[in-house]
């Protein structure tokens, strides 16, 4: 078999639309190659050469494009909200910053108020920034103990939760983006500024599921306009499979093992190329594309969880 080694010509369809283009620039991306040379009375005078990648944010990083520009961005606007978002007293400084949220459970309302979770060398406050509200705060110095709590959301994923025990008795739960994380500093920050007559309790977080998989794959994510290839993070535990992208604060797949009733090979085209598409089938009747490099390794591993490995 020889390569056509043809020169591309541009094309025409008239069904294509501007929203189209920018589907296939933020999607997949294009790559320009330009050479332009101005011209006066057939005398060259001005030459262009141009090499150039526009897609959108996702598909770079996933390409391990701009990693270093989108890591430095993101840390100077964390610095700088955290600056302006919460009025510090003098010599507090921020440990960390982070969102999440507090849990009501008196009054009228009863339930989480979502909001940014600000750690200072001092206090634990949760705020809100619009309307502009302090739900939540103690000093340091009240807080007895710390400990991850799991507990299972409305749709069924299972979240680390931080209950904090204060010196009068109360307890306080906390949610966060990173619970492992502000477990670790809230636990080192109030460790440091105990006295005898309050000692603060450690209680080591919560362990772990054991991966039986971890690795980069593709998701077949619904979306309005008809699912769309994602690539991210795969991870499949004796308990639930989890796919999550580098971009997205939460996973997007979060599967229970005990919910997988048929995994097989699908016959098709994948980002990964041909025969790369894994298809999983749910007790409700749903199907949960993938994608991977090694899809033969996913596959036997998916098929060795949960009801589907007892029925062979």
């Amino acid at each position: 078999m020889t390569a056509d080694l043809s020169p591309m010509r541009p094309t025409r369809d008239p069904r294509v639309t501007l929203d189209d283009l920018v589907e296939v620039l933020l999607n997949k991306g294009a790559v320009l190659h330009l050479d332009l040379i101005v011209a006066v009375a057939d005398i060259p005078l001005i030459g262009v050469s141009l090499r150039a990648a526009i897609a959108g944010m996702e598909t770079m990083l996933e390409y391990g494009m701009m990693r270093h520009w989108d890591e430095d961005t993101r840390a100077w606007a964390e610095r700088s909200v955290a600056r302006r978002a919460l009025e510090l007293g003098e010599d507090e400084n921020i440990v960390c910053r982070m969102s999440g949220g507090h849990l009501l459970t008196e009054g009228l309302y009863h339930g989480w108020r979502p909001g940014t979770v600000h750690l200072t060398d001092r206090r634990l406050v949760v705020l809100r920034d619009e309307p502009r509200e302090i739900l939540w705060e103690t000093g340091l110095d009240a807080v007895t103990a710390v400990r991850l709590e799991p507990e299972r959301t409305v749709g069924g994923e299972e979240r680390l939760r931080l209950d904090v025990t204060l010196a009068d008795g109360s307890q306080e739960r906390l949610s966060a983006r990173e619970p492992g994380e502000l477990h670790a500093l809230l636990t080192e920050a109030c460790a440091g500024r105990a006295t005898p007559a309050l000692p603060f309790a450690f209680t080591p977080p919560v362990e772990e599921e054991p991966s039986l998989a971890e690795g980069h794959l593709w998701y077949h994510e619904p979306r309005r306009g008809g699912p769309l290839w994602r690539g991210g993070q795969g991870r499949l535990t004796a308990d639930r499979l989890i796919w999550k992208s580098p971009v997205d604060s939460r996973p997007a797949l979060v599967l229970s093992t005990a919910d997988i009733t048929a995994v097989r090979r699908a016959p098709a085209y994948g980002p990964a190329g041909k025969d790369s598409v894994i298809a999983v089938h749910t007790a409700a009747g749903d199907e949960v594309r993938l994608a991977a490099d090694d899809p033969a390794a996913w596959t036997e591993r998916l098929r060795a969880t949960g009801p589907v490995a007892a029925t062979g």
